[in-house]
């Protein structure tokens, strides 16, 4: 078996930056493939969707699709990274996205990465949907002291955003 490494995925993601074709595949096995080759597809299809986010694009349904489909920790710290970062999906998609984000946002058993990009992701969607901002900044204070350096730095950034945006004092 091939090592899961950063050396190893950036050999796959030079791979596909040079054959583009290969992405479709690559998704597929993120999408559908077996564990742990889905992890493995996850972090490459992550790293080359940062520079090239024209090849995602037409896999942004079956990802945002794809989130309510229980998976390992990875792959929804990847799929939502991705999105996080990509252009939202069609309305009809956001629903379940912001009923997942906050579910996970609020477990205590998802890890801090995906919560940081649960809160990211969320941060968008509410600018589109305005209502979310006040939900979004009281789970954020509820949440600052339950996390790790890293989320309530994340935290404390987008909890100053959503207050300004609603008209409330930055505490």
């Amino acid at each position: 078996m091939i090592e899961m490494s950063r050396r190893n995925t950036d050999l796959i993601a030079n791979i596909i930056f040079q054959k583009p074709e290969l992405f479709d595949e690559l998704m597929s096995i993120f999408l559908t493939g077996p564990d742990p080759a889905n992890r493995r597809a996850a972090w490459v299809a992550d790293i080359v969707s940062e520079k090239r986010p024209d090849l995602m694009r037409p896999h942004l349904h079956k990802l945002a699709a794809g989130l309510s489909i229980p998976g390992h920790n990875a792959l929804k710290r990847h799929t939502l990274r991705i999105l996080a970062r990509s252009p939202l999906p069609e309305t009809e998609l956001l629903g379940g996205i912001i009923n997942i984000c906050f579910d996970w946002f609020t477990s205590p058993s998802i890890p801090a990465a995906p919560k940081v990009f649960c809160m990211e992701l969320l941060y968008r969607i509410s600018e589109i949907e305005p209502d979310l901002k006040m939900e979004l900044a009281d789970s954020i204070e509820w949440r600052m002291n339950e996390g790790t350096p890293g989320f309530r730095i994340r935290g404390r950034k987008i909890l100053g955003k959503l207050l300004r945006e609603i008209n409330l004092p930055n505490k």
